[in-house]
């Protein structure tokens, strides 16, 4: 049933927040001008500078590693990473029709790096340090020509390619004490490198740039400073800056026409220095490690991409950064809007909680917290409160406008607090913690109180839903109970139980029933009144069932999980209505809005997807 997701029709994907940083080079600027190209998880996306539209680019079966476009733009190249023993894809997308062109299978576990050769013939693959090989193919014949062990045994692991740019036979490849020259010898099929002598530097080498006129190119190590090569005798040139080495290593080098070099570093510092001495013009320091340069057209604007996933836009004459876009880092563990209101919605990770505007994707706000994962969040009622639950034990209210904290509540939980829920008259807060402890705090001005402790749970408690009239809360927990509270005696209503790990519950409209799901890969009705099951579904086919979500008039909910679908089911037929494809991390959480709209996912990659809801009010 849940499985002919090829038959159901298909939510449509209208948003998707994320960027993963921590590709090098991951962000490309199509040489049409007027897209960007970057990694989130296993998709591409292709996104429009001007209208903000996306475009997605589906088809790896894991985290993609490396990115290339070619320079006519026909072609874009992506690797993969993979599991141990596994061959690691490379697949070769038709930009033009945004499909696949081909699928590239030859290394083993990742692919480190690609390059296209100057009139779009040949591909250079570089495998990672468990496959430690360089492979040329034809694009057209969509085969390999040769391949060969990309460093010398004495040499450490190849980390990048290059490829000139007048010449569809010499590259360059460069690592860990490895530099070298290849060049491809078709009549025989052979590669052929030659190491380039640098003397006494022993260097790790990142990334390659090599100029439009390919007499010299230039490497950035993890020392902090940049060698220049010449092309043709393949000796060292010049190494520099002499002083003043760029912290945390040089991640990214671009070379503008003027002959001036953009830096990228790991401690955040993005410069233009001089091409000569390697002096820096300027200097801006930005937040997280970059990872990326991005030229559009002839470098009148510089795209940069962190590891903190923000991407931002320089202008060469002014060179200041403008903050395009911002994504969570990390896995975002949930999502929350207020009530009655679908303009804004608030998200939340390690470190942080991040308010978005729901139409525009728009970041509105951040609260940081170092260090500390916030697990679950929520709005009161009256919306003047954010409340967080976080795994250092503490509640944390926010002020949503300024993101000032209102007030802590310390200890609440021994093993951090995993849930968190609010009553309707803003008052009181129920909260489950790590150890299994459900406790009822009253929020006074300024302070709190503990109502009671409730302890029945023996592992942690994953999801709390309070009834409407705050007289009743239902708790899932991973030791296989689902709990019903009763709010006014503190005392035991009901309980349920199953041979799985809940993940989540909620109430139906009506309040006579509740759903759960968890690691069982099931989704159970329960009748309220006596705890009795009415009916269970099969709801993936594939892992757990993370996340689940019911319209307000109770006539269809929205699960997610780790089989990485959003699926929109009618409650009562219990049949999969839509299937939604675009998360490439498992789903954690899954929110309607309250008009019923749109419907806002996340997921363990860090991307936050925004949906038409298939069945408006």
């Amino acid at each position: 049933m849940a499985g002919n997701a090829q038959e159901v029709p298909k939510v449509e994907l209208e948003a998707v927040i994320g960027f993963n940083g921590r590709v090098f080079s991951g962000l490309r600027a199509h040489p049409d001008r007027e897209h960007l190209i970057y990694p989130l998880g296993c998709t591409l996306i292709i996104k429009h500078l001007t209208s903000g539209r996306q475009g997605f680019l589906h088809g790896h079966t894991n985290n993609i590693s490396c990115v290339a476009v070619s320079k006519s733009g026909h072609y874009v190249g992506s690797g993969q990473v993979n599991y141990m023993g596994f061959k690691a894809d490379v697949i070769i997308w038709d930009y033009a029709r945004r499909e696949i062109y081909a699928r590239l299978i030859l290394h083993k576990a990742k692919v480190e790096a690609l390059a296209f050769s100057p009139n779009d013939k040949y591909l250079v693959t570089l495998g990672g340090q468990d496959d430690g090989s360089i492979v040329v193919w034809n694009i057209e014949k969509k085969e390999a020509i040769c391949g060969s062990p990309a460093s010398a045994h004495s040499a450490g692991h190849c980390l990048a390619v290059g490829y000139t740019n007048h010449s569809d036979h010499v590259f360059v490849s460069a690592g860990n004490g490895t530099l070298r020259v290849w060049e491809l010898d078709l009549p025989n099929r052979k590669i052929r490198p030659t190491e380039c002598q640098t003397g006494q530097l022993k260097r790790v080498m990142k990334c390659i740039e090599i100029p439009e006129d390919d007499g010299f190119f230039y490497c950035g190590t993890t020392s902090g400073d940049i060698l220049k090569v010449n092309m043709k005798t393949r000796l060292l040139t010049c190494c520099g800056p002499a002083k003043q080495k760029f912290s945390q290593g040089v991640n990214a080098l671009k070379m503008l026409k003027t002959g001036d070099l953009l830096v990228g570093t790991g401690d955040g510092t993005f410069s233009l220095c001089s091409g000569a001495n390697f002096k820096t013009i300027r200097r801006v320091e930005l937040e997280g490690g970059v990872t990326s340069l991005a030229l559009r057209g002839e470098g009148q604007q510089v795209f940069v991409g962190t590891d903190a996933a923000q991407i931002y836009r320089f202008g060469y004459t002014d060179f200041k950064p403008e903050l395009i876009a911002t994504n969570h880092s990390s896995t975002v563990h949930d999502v929350a809007f207020p009530a009655g209101s679908s303009e804004l919605f608030a998200t939340c990770s390690q470190d942080d909680i991040r308010v978005w505007h729901t139409d525009s994707s728009k970041e509105l706000l951040r609260i940081r917290v170092p260090n500390m994962t916030c697990n679950a969040l929520g709005f009161t009622s009256d919306g003047r409160h954010i409340f967080s639950a976080w795994n250092d034990g503490k509640i944390r209210v926010f002020t949503p406008e300024s993101g000032r904290l209102a007030l802590v509540i310390h200890n609440a939980h021994s093993m951090g607090v995993t849930a968190i829920a609010g009553t309707r008259d803003s008052s009181r807060l129920v909260s489950g913690g790590g150890e299994g402890q459900v406790r009822l705090w009253e929020i006074l001005h300024g302070s709190h109180k503990l109502v009671t402790s409730m302890k029945e749970h023996k592992a942690s408690v994953n999801a709390i839903q309070i009834k409407s009239n705050d007289q009743e809360c239902v708790t899932a927990s991973s030791d296989g109970a689902c709990i019903i509270w009763d709010l006014v005696r503190f005392i035991r209503n009901q309980m349920v139980l199953a041979n799985t790990l809940f993940r989540t519950v909620c109430y139906h409209p009506e309040e006579y029933q509740i759903i759960t799901s968890g690691t069982d890969r099931k989704i159970g009705y329960w009748e309220v009144y006596d705890g009795s099951a009415i009916r269970e579904l099969e709801a993936s086919l594939s892992g757990a069932v993370n996340a689940m979500c019911l319209t307000q008039d109770g006539g269809h909910f929205v699960s997610g999980g780790d089989d990485k679908l959003l699926k929109v089911w009618s409650y009562c037929d219990g049949e999969v209505t839509h299937v939604g494809v675009g998360h490439s991390g498992n789903i954690t959480s899954v929110r309607i809005c309250p008009n019923d709209r749109n419907i806002v996912s996340t997921s363990e990659d860090g991307a936050i997807l925004r949906w038409r809801f298939p069945h408006p009010s």
